[in-house]
C-alpha cells in the first residue's frame, strides 16, 4: 500500500481494516466546519471592536458561511458522487482552509464575509461528503453506530466551538479563531488521502452517468433564496430584498419540483418526500435544529453578558451538553433495536422539549447552576433523536447517490438551523426590547433619573449594547454631578446610575430568554407530535437492507 490510500471499499475482499481510523478522518472534517459558526458567536464582540462592524455587518459576517453552504450542498454531493467522494472531501478541506487563511488577513467587513463565503463552499464539499464516504466504507450492519458516533461528533462541536474560540481569545485576537482552522483541515486532507478509501458512483450506463444540472441549479436558486430571506427579513426588515428573496424562493420550489418529477434522473427524487420514513426523519432534523441552534443563540449570550462569563469560561461551561449527545447516541444504540426507530426519535425530541422549556424557568437571579440540567437533558436529546434520523435519511438513497443523501441530512441542519436562529432570535429580540422600554418608563413613572430616548433606542438593539449604554450613562451623570456635589459623590451618583441600568438590562434580557425558551418548547412539542405521526410505526419498517434495494429499484424506475 502506498502513501495514498488506492484501493476503493467495493474492491477489497472484506469489510476495510482501517475503517475506524478513517471515520476519525471524517468527524475531524465534521469538527471544523460546525465549529466554524459556533466559535464565531464568542468572536465577535472583537471582531466589532477591531472592525468596526455595524449591526448589518456582523449578521452577513456570520451567515455569509450559511448561504452559500447551504445551497450548494445538494449539487456538489451530486457532482462528489460521480467523480470522487474523497476527492470532493479533501478539495473541500483546501478550499476551507485556504479561505480561513484569507479570513484572518483581511481588514474589512467585505474582505470577511466574502472569506466566509468561500468557506461556506468548501463547507459545502465536506459535509455531504463526509456521510457518503462513511456510508460507503462501512458495512450496512455497521453504519448505525458509525452515524452515531459522527451526530456525536457534530454535538462536540456545537460546544467545542466556543471553548476552543474563548482559549484563544484569552492570548490572541479573532483572527486566530480563523487560523485554527487551517492545521485541522491539513491533517483532514493528509489523513482523507491515507486512511479514506476513493469512492464513487457505479457507473452503468451512459445515462446514470450524467448529472442534472438544471435541477442543480434549481436547488441552489430556492435553497439560496430561502436562507437569504431567513436571514434577511427577521433581522433586518421584510423590505424590498426580503420579499423579493421570498418570492424566488418560492417560484424556485415550484420549478425545481416540477423539474425534478419529469427528469429521467434527478439530482434528488422528490418523491421520496412520500415515504413517511424519510419525511419524518428529515423534519425531525430540521425541527431538532431549530431549537438547539436557537436555545445556543441565546444561551450564550446569557452566559457572557449577564452572569459575565469570558468566552473561554462560556465554552467551559457548555461541555455538559457534548458529553450527554455521547451518553444519548450510546442509548439510541441500545433502544432503537428493542422499540423502534418511532419511539425513539419521538423520546428524543419529547425530552428536547422538556429542556428548552426548563429554560422558561431563567430569571434575573438564575445562576449557571439552573442552566446545567437543561443542558445535560438538550445533550441527551441530539443524541437519542438525531443518528436514527440520519441513518434513516441515508439508508434511503441507493449506493450511487450517498453525496445527495448526505446533502440532504445537512441541508435539513442548515435550514432548521437558519429557522430558529431566525425566528427565536426575533422573538428574543423583540421582547427584550419589549421589556426594557417598559422597565424604562416604570423607573421614570417611579421618579428615578429617565433614559434618554436615545440611549434607551441603543439599549433596545442588543443585551451588549444595553450594557454598554449603562457604561455610557454612569459617566454622562458623573460628569453633570461633579460640579455641584463634588467628583467622589459625583462618581458614586454615576456607579448607581450605571447599575441600575445594567440590572434593567439584564432582567429584560432574562425574562426575554424565558419568553423565547416558552416559545421554542412550543414549537419543538408541535414538531414531535408531527414527526410522531410521520414516522412508521416498527412493524411497518423494513430491515435496512431491503429498504436500500427498494430505493435502489425505485430510482432505477424513475
Amino acid at each position: 500500500m502506498g502513501l495514498a490510500m488506492s484501493t476503493p471499499v467495493d474492491e477489497m475482499d472484506g469489510p476495510y481494516k482501517r475503517r475506524w481510523a478513517a471515520l476519525g478522518v471524517l468527524c475531524i472534517s465534521l469538527l471544523i466546519i460546525v465549529m466554524a459558526n459556533t466559535s464565531l458567536t464568542v468572536a465577535a464582540p472583537d471582531m466589532v471592536k477591531d472592525l468596526g462592524l455595524g449591526s448589518s455587518d456582523l449578521q452577513w459576517v456570520i451567515d455569509g458561511y450559511t448561504v452559500p453552504y447551504a445551497a450548494l450542498m445538494l449539487i456538489l454531493g451530486a457532482v462528489g458522487d460521480k467523480y470522487s467522494r474523497r476527492g470532493a472531501l479533501v478539495l473541500g478541506l483546501f478550499v476551507f482552509g485556504a479561505a480561513s487563511v484569507a479570513g484572518s488577513l483581511v481588514d474589512s467587513s467585505a474582505g470577511v464575509i466574502a472569506a466566509r463565503a468561500v468557506m461556506g463552499i468548501g463547507a459545502a464539499m465536506i459535509m455531504p461528503a463526509t456521510l457518503s464516504l462513511l456510508a460507503a466504507t462501512f458495512p450496512r450492519e455497521e453504519r448505525a453506530k458509525a452515524i452515531t458516533i459522527w451526530t456525536a461528533t457534530a454535538g462536540l462541536a456545537i460546544a467545542v466551538g466556543p471553548l476552543v474560540a474563548g482559549a484563544l481569545l484569552e492570548d490572541h485576537g479573532w483572527a486566530s479563531t480563523f487560523l485554527i482552522n487551517v492545521p485541522i483541515a491539513a491533517l483532514g486532507i493528509i489523513g482523507a488521502l491515507a486512511l479514506v478509501p476513493p469512492s464513487k458512483a457505479a457507473s452503468t450506463g451512459k445515462e446514470a452517468a450524467k448529472i442534472d444540472y438544471v435541477g442543480g441549479l434549481l436547488s441552489v436558486v430556492w435553497v439560496g433564496s430561502l436562507i437569504y430571506m431567513i436571514i434577511e427579513g427577521p433581522h433586518f426588515g421584510w423590505g424590498a430584498k426580503a420579499i423579493a428573496a421570498a418570492v424566488i424562493a418560492g417560484v424556485g420550489l415550484v420549478l425545481f419540483v416540477l423539474w425534478e418529477l419529469r427528469h429521467p434522473h434527478p439530482v434528488l427524487d422528490v418523491r421520496r418526500f412520500t415515504k413517511r420514513a424519510f419525511a419524518g426523519s428529515t423534519m425531525a432534523v430540521a425541527l431538532f435544529f431549530l431549537a438547539v441552534f436557537g436555545a445556543f443563540y441565546y444561551l450564550t449570550q446569557h452566559l457572557q453578558f449577564v452572569l459575565g462569563y469570558s468566552p473561554l469560561d462560556t465554552g467551559v461551561r457548555m461541555l455538559p451538553l457534548a458529553g450527554a449527545v455521547f451518553v444519548g447516541g450510546a442509548l439510541t444504540a441500545i433502544l432503537t433495536p428493542k422499540v423502534g426507530m418511532k419511539v425513539t426519535v419521538a423520546c428524543g425530541m419529547t425530552v428536547g422539549t422538556v429542556a428548552i422549556a426548563l429554560l422558561a424557568r431563567v430569571d434575573a437571579s438564575s445562576t449557571y447552576d439552573d442552566f446545567v440540567l437543561p443542558l445535560i437533558i438538550l445533550g441527551l436529546a441530539i443524541g437519542l433523536s438525531l443518528s436514527p434520523c440520519t441513518n434513516a435519511i441515508m439508508g434511503s438513497f441507493p449506493e450511487d447517490q450517498l453525496g445527495v443523501g448526505g446533502a440532504v441530512n445537512s441541508t435539513s441542519i442548515e435550514m432548521g438551523g437558519s429557522l430558529g436562529i431566525a425566528i427565536l432570535g426575533t422573538v428574543l429580540a423583540k421582547t427584550y426590547s419589549s421589556n426594557l422600554g417598559d422597565a424604562a418608563a416604570e423607573a421614570a413613572a417611579a421618579g428615578g433619573p429617565k433614559l434618554p430616548e436615545k440611549a434607551l433606542g441603543v439599549a433596545q438593539d442588543s443585551v451588549g449594547a444595553g450594557l454598554a449604554v449603562a457604561k455610557e450613562v454612569g459617566k454622562q451623570v458623573a460628569a453633570g454631578a461633579a460640579p455641584k456635589v463634588g467628583p467622589e459623590k459625583a462618581a458614586v451618583l454615576g456607579a448607581q446610575q450605571a447599575q441600575a441600568v445594567v440590572e434593567a438590562v439584564h432582567k429584560s434580557f432574562a425574562d426575554a430568554v424565558a419568553h423565547t425558551s416558552v416559545v421554542g418548547a412550543v414549537i419543538l412539542g408541535v414538531g414531535t407530535v408531527l414527526v410522531a405521526f410521520l414516522l412508521p410505526g416498527r412493524e411497518k419498517n423494513k430491515p435496512q437492507a431491503a429498504a436500500a434495494a427498494e430505493a435502489e429499484k425505485e430510482t432505477a424506475d424513475v
